[in-house]
């Protein structure tokens, strides 16, 4: 038996983590590793065929052509959505936030005015009326 805390127990790897770790490693290696070879592949077949690369480059400027597109509208929405944002803080949130502030101070007055008419009259009278029970306390006989 081994004189271990728990935090150490479970500070400590377990074996089958280990092994995928291992496994999951190997396959990104091996993946890693095909995908260089194709590309070399690629490139190897697109220089000794110069019609078959002009055609993978049209294809290429299509793709590129289209995805600047995209990007474009997906800008666009973005720029739109940013404007719907402002538009909400600017009047939705903000008179939220006005009105809040503006219950607060009515609120910190409210208790200002219950501090200064309610609670310290009941304090001076609860003092008033422990300084006569121990008055009346000194003066009574014990028997």
């Amino acid at each position: 038996m081994t004189n271990e805390t728990p935090e150490e127990v479970k500070a400590l790897p377990a074996p089958e983590k280990e092994a995928e770790n291992k496994t999951g490693l190997v396959i990104a290696i091996i993946v890693t590793v095909l995908l260089l070879a194709g590309i070399i592949v690629g490139l190897v077949f697109l220089a000794r065929n110069p019609a078959a690369a002009a055609n993978v480059r049209d294809i290429f400027i299509i793709l590129l052509a289209f995805e600047i597109f995209l990007i474009g509208i997906a800008a666009v929405i973005l720029i739109l959505q940013i404007a719907t944002l402002t538009n909400l803080l600017q009047n939705e949130i903000k008179p939220i936030l006005n009105s809040t502030t503006e219950t607060v101070n009515t609120l910190k007055g409210t208790v200002r005015f219950l501090s200064d008419n309610v609670t310290e009259p009941v304090i001076k009278m609860n003092e008033s009326l422990a300084s006569v029970r121990k008055l009346v306390d000194l003066f009574r006989f014990k028997k």
